[in-house]
Order: structure tokens, then sequence, then C-alpha cells
């Protein structure tokens, strides 16, 4: 598959235009150059943006699934008993500020945003090299595409954290020693800033040979997901609405390709995170394995089994069943004993009944090496179907926009009829209970349940801990406290 991780390093709209098969996989992508950037050459102005692109594949995807997805009501930690304790403290809501998991990703977003920031710094100097207009505003689009992806950290971190310190550029040691966290609004208004900035420079669509390149839309939708979380019910409206009214997208019929290798970019994909069919065994480049740590445990073949971890549980199956919903629980629920219409088994020797149906790779494209599952699956991280939903949500929270003039109801019935259910009204409890059974294993259900403030009245009638261990968010770790003496211990949690 040809994707814009694959892409040599820096294209500008003049070789953008020219794109041919032959270039697509020449660079070690996700590199820069150590020194000696020469600013003055065109071929070289995506490369900042690429590397930040590739940041986004680093390692911290195993605490991505165990903070967002085992610590909620519809996920268990799955693998072998004993397998990690970290991921079964996640489970049993025995939080210490200590658990590698939550450094690693308040580490691993600040990677991203670094990334980011690097190159918002770098396409400024290629936008005051470039001798053409022409490429002196692809340079600065480029940094606006970088804007959009420091965006998406500092929206995934609020809703993991909450209020955290903002990162700028160039900051000294002794600065990022002492930098507080940020107020609520100030920072919605910082992200806020990045994404609109993205949204009215960033192109409308790429050629495919982009693969799911970031754009106007992926902007516009991340806007509406983090309008969601900082509880900005106009301005999810406005956003998620502007998506719809642009009849760029629409729902998937088959909602088994949607979650394929070969669904990705399909016309419901507004924002993922690309795998890598590069650095594999070479240590060139990072690659995504998300799915991987989510495979078949104990599996056969080897390049068909994974970690086995994050695994859907009765409690999710319960939920489907009462609701008819045949069709999302026969791909949410990967059981084993079973054979898929691939034609892979699924061994009855694996350690759990169930695992996550929607990282589930054929064997046909895990030939990487040896133990290769999934290694090129995409991490989807807002679908048409979640834009559809917010914007039913904003309207059932009593907002109207002059974006779009679908209704509350249609949004949710387009959703619940590719599912084959019975449609209904777009309450909110209608529409949150949409959200659990289209976005199960999608690592939106644990966040869904902090904003609504319900994490302990609904996760605690499964496990009774959550009602007195979880306060508001999870715990800012106990390593950035540390480090930061500015930095402010979350409330109600054990340093």
């Amino acid at each position: 598959m040809k994707k814009i991780i694959n892409i040599i390093a820096g294209a500008s709209v003049i070789l953008l235009a020219a794109s041919c098969d032959g270039f697509l996989n020449i660079r070690v992508e996700g590199t820069m150059p150590s020194s000696g950037t020469d600013y003055t050459k065109a071929e070289n102005i995506f490369q900042p943006v690429s590397a930040a692109y590739a940041q986004m594949r680093s390692d911290i995807w195993f605490p991505y699934i165990c903070v967002g997805d085992v610590s909620s009501d519809d996920s268990d930690t799955g693998s072998a008993v004993g397998d990690n304790a970290y991921a079964t403290a996640m489970n049993n809501y025995t939080f210490d500020p200590g658990n590698y998991m939550f450094n690693s990703l308040w580490t691993g977003y600040y990677n991203i945003i670094s990334a980011a920031n690097n190159a918002i710094y770098q396409e400024g100097k290629y936008a005051e090299a470039m001798k053409t207009e022409e490429n002196k505003l692809y340079a600065r689009q480029c940094a606006n595409e970088a804007k959009l992806i420091r965006a998406f950290a500092y929206t995934w971190l609020y809703r993991t954290f909450g209020e955290v310190p903002i990162v700028r550029y160039g900051m000294t040691s002794e600065e990022l020693a002492d930098n507080p966290q940020v107020k609520k609004d100030e920072l919605y208004k910082y992200i806020l800033q990045d994404l609109d900035e993205a949204i009215d420079t960033l192109p409308a669509s790429y050629s495919k040979n982009w693969g799911t390149r970031y754009t106007k839309y992926t902007a516009l939708a991340l806007k509406a997901k983090a309008a969601m979380y900082f509880g900005d019910w106009q301005g999810a409206a406005d956003a998620a609405g502007e998506v719809i009214a642009s009849g760029k997208f629409s729902l998937v019929d088959d909602y088994r390709f949607l979650f394929s290798v070969d669904g990705e970019g399909c016309s419901e994909s507004l924002m993922e995170i690309e795998g890598s069919d590069l650095g594999q065994n070479s240590g060139e480049a990072p690659y995504l394995i998300y799915a991987y740590y989510q495979g078949p445990r104990n599996n056969s073949p080897s390049n068909m089994q994974g970690w086995g971890f994050n695994v859907p549980n009765d409690n999710l199956k319960a939920f489907l069943s009462g609701r008819g919903d045949a069709k999302r629980m026969d791909i949410t629920f990967l059981e084993r004993g079973t054979t898929t219409p691939e034609g892979d088994y699924i061994s009855d020797k694996c350690p759990n009944p169930y695992y996550n149906g929607k990282v589930y790779t054929p064997s046909s494209y895990n030939t990487f090496n040896t133990n290769a599952y999934g290694y090129d699956h995409n991490i989807r991280l807002i679908r048409y179907a979640e834009v559809l939903l917010i914007y039913a949500e904003a309207l059932a929270n009593g907002k109207s926009t002059d974006k779009c003039t679908l209704s509350a109801d249609d949004a949710l019935h387009q959703v619940q009829n590719r599912a084959g259910i019975a449609t209904t009204a777009a309450s909110l409890q209608n529409i949150w209970d949409e959200r659990r059974a289209e976005l199960a294993l999608e690592n939106n259900r644990i966040f869904d349940l902090i904003r609504l403030g319900k994490v302990g009245e609904v996760v605690g009638e499964k496990i009774p801990a959550a009602k007195t261990n979880f306060h508001s968010f999870f715990p800012i770790p106990s390593e950035q406290i540390t480090l930061n003496k500015a930095l402010v211990p979350s409330p109600g949690y054990v340093y």
C-alpha cells in the first residue's frame, strides 16, 4: 500500500503534481538531517512534517490501549494471567502515579509536540529561503499541517490528564523544569488557534499517493472532537456540521471492510495514524505495532499471533446483544476456535475467548517477519461515523448551526442504519449508547465516561474500585512531578 509515510521526504507542490510510483519508496522516512539542511531545496520542504508524522507512530500504543480501553467497562486486560502487572493495575483501578504507562503516554505525546514544534520552526526557514511564491506557500501549509499534529497531541493529553503545560520551541531545560499547567480555557484556545490555521490553509484532499495525509477536513473533525472534550458544543456543532455539509465523506456499507487494511483511507476516514512497511527489521524507522499488541495470544502460525491485550468482554457483548447489534458485535469480537472469512483460524488454545476484531489483520498481510501481526494496520483516530455522532450530541445539547441542515435524528439514524439496528430518537442517552457500540475498542469509551463524569457510576458496576480510585482524570505521572517543580499533582491520588 502506498502511503504518506513511504513518500520521499520533502515534496513541493511541483513534485506532488508530477508524482509517480518511482519516488514513493526512496527515503528512510521520519529522519532529519543532523546538519547542513539546505533550505533552498524545494524537495526538502515536507521532511520536517514527515518526521512529525513518524513520531506519531512511536511506541506509546501499548499504554494507549491499556489506559484508554482496558480501564473501561467494555474491555479486559487479556493476554495471559499475570502477564503484565501494569496493565492489570489499569484493569483493576489500582492507580499509581508511578505506573510507567502514565509517564509513557505523557512523554510520548510531548515528543509528538516536540517534533511538531521543530517542523513549524523548520518550515519557517523554508518559507524564508524559497524563491517562488508557490514553494513559500507550500512551506507555510506544511507548518500548519504540523500545527494540526500538535493540536492532536494536546487534545489527547487533555482528555487523559486534564490541564497540562504548553511546551514551546526552544525552551531551555530550566524553563521546562518550571513550566506550570495552563488553565483549561487557555489550553483550548491554543488548540483552536492551531486548528483554525490548519483549516484555513490545508487542501481539501490529496492524491491517493499521499495516503491519509491530513487535510482541512481532518482539522475540522479534530476541532469537533476537541470541542466535545472541552464542552464547547457550539464549536462542535459548527465544525462537525461543516464536515458533513461538504459531502466529501460517507459511511462505508461493509463494516468489516472499514477496519481492514484495504479499508484504510476510505470514504469514512478523517484521521488515521499510518502503519509503515519500512524499518521493521532494520530499525531505520518507527513502525506501528498497535494491532500486534492486541493480536490473538499464542495463535499459530507465528505471523497470526500477537500479545493478546485489550480484549472485549462479556459486559460489552451483553450490551451489543441486548440491542440486536449483531453486525458490530461480529466485527468487534474475534473469537477463538473460529475461522475468519479470510481463512485464518483463531486457535481454541488461545488464552482469551475473544480478541479485538477491529485490528484483525489477515495472514496475507503479515509478511514483514515471523512476528509481524498487524504491523501495517492503521489506527483509526476519527471516523465519519463519530463526526455524525458528535454533531447529533451537540444538537441534543441545545445547539444549532448554519453550517449544516441535517437534524440530530438523521445524523444518528445514519449510523444506526449502517449497523442494521432499530433507529431511536436522538436523546443524549441514545447518542451515548450509540458511541459505545459504534466506537467500541477504538480508545474512546473511558474518555466519554470521564467527560460525562460517569466513571465511578458505570465502571464501578464491574470494578468497585472505580468508585473510589478514579478522580476526574488519570494522574499526572509522578516522574513528571519530580522533573517539573511547577506541576501540581492530580487531586485525589497518592504521590
